[in-house]
């Protein structure tokens, strides 16, 4: 049976057991739908092979290789993944966009007796879905940014704010990057299109009635692009300013970096990185602090010189206070009752 995507909200309700991707490793890895497993019928390999031949000796050699290396392929993933999979079964099957690939994988499991699922157009259809949220459509629900100086435990009060029900899309979270050049994560970030993939599901899942509260950022989070539907809504969006003194700022950033400040060596590195935007003499001041460990006059500092300034450029230009809140510290209860407060802020009425 052919499956049409008309909204990704439909992901959420369709009569499968699983996705699978059959397409290559490298193709998965950059995105894939959410929740899809990767059973390729033709690794990256096999796949360049195939297409080198197609393109430069003959379309029926092609197939016919390629018809041989998928039957070995199904054959493997029978015999390991889904060796154990009742009669009852029921996957989903997508290639890139619904074709040889999928449609043969989808062939072998009928045989089995599986009732199986392709999905119509395969992943193009799934990113074309993408690209209309985050690129075509305007974003559908009012924006409320979340904005402070860095250390004003921003992330942390997002997610006080969605325990209390209030919607939140956690952009750091999505790029898996705290949004600043110490922002980097183990593990790095993951593709352009997964971003905004992980982004459009969030919207569909919005209700538009409500706002939607976004922690302020900058157009890129890393090495990802923030995308346009979106970040032309947060550049006018109403804003909640949290403000907290520099030294509570300070010492919870050297609890929150606490992996880049293991690291001493990277720590150097990055601190040597910002010599195009620093006198010589400040970088030197920053690196010494770090090699004597003294790891909140350093966040102070950097705060001081290097992130405030910036800050305060960047929030000039976007759209206007609605209200600020002044915090005396940021311990777990201060936050705890921020949350409260912005939340009963926030509620309709």
């Amino acid at each position: 049976m052919n499956v049409t995507l008309t909204s990704l909200a439909d992901l959420a309700d369709l009569p499968f057991d699983q996705i699978i991707d059959v397409r290559s490793p490298a193709e998965w890895a950059e995105d894939h739908i959410p929740g899809a497993i990767n059973l390729p019928v033709l690794d990256d390999a096999e796949r360049a092979r195939v297409g080198t031949i197609y393109k430069q000796e003959s379309p029926f050699l092609a197939r016919k290789i390629g018809g041989a290396l998928v039957a070995q392929n199904a054959a493997r993933h029978l015999m390991g993944p889904l060796a154990d999979k009742p009669g009852s079964y029921r996957p989903l099957v997508y290639c890139w966009r619904g074709g040889q690939r999928s449609g043969s994988f989808a062939s072998i499991l009928e045989q089995i007796g599986w009732r199986v699922g392709l999905i119509s157009g395969g992943y193009k259809t799934y990113r074309r879905l993408v690209v209309k949220a985050v690129y075509d459509a305007p974003f559908p629900a009012p924006v409320v940014i979340l904005d402070g100086n860095t250390g004003t435990a921003k992330t942390d009060i997002l997610a006080g704010l969605s325990a209390r029900g209030v919607q939140v899309i956690d952009l750091e979270g999505l790029a898996h990057h705290r949004g600043s050049v110490f922002g980097g994560r183990a593990g790095g970030q993951p593709s352009q299109k997964a971003f905004e993939g992980a982004i459009a599901r969030a919207i569909a899942g919005l209700d538009t009635a409500r706002p939607g509260v976004v922690e302020a950022e900058s157009s890129k989070i890393g090495a990802l692009i923030v995308p346009p539907a979106l970040w032309k809504a947060m550049s006018s969006a109403r804003r909640l300013i949290v403000a907290a003194p520099l030294a509570a700022r300070a010492a919870y950033l050297t609890r929150a970096y606490a992996d880049i400040l293991a690291d001493r060596a990277a720590l150097a590195r990055i601190l040597d990185g910002l010599r195009p935007l620093h006198p010589a003499e400040v970088i030197d001041a920053w690196l010494a602090l770090a090699a004597l460990g003294d790891d909140t006059t350093l966040a102070a500092d950097l705060m001081a010189r290097h992130y405030d300034p910036r800050y305060a450029r960047h929030r000039a230009r976007m759209g206007g206070e609605e209200a600020r809140f002044d915090l005396p510290d940021l311990a777990p209860g201060t936050l705890e009752r921020l949350a409260d407060d912005i939340a009963r802020h926030l509620a309709p009425g």
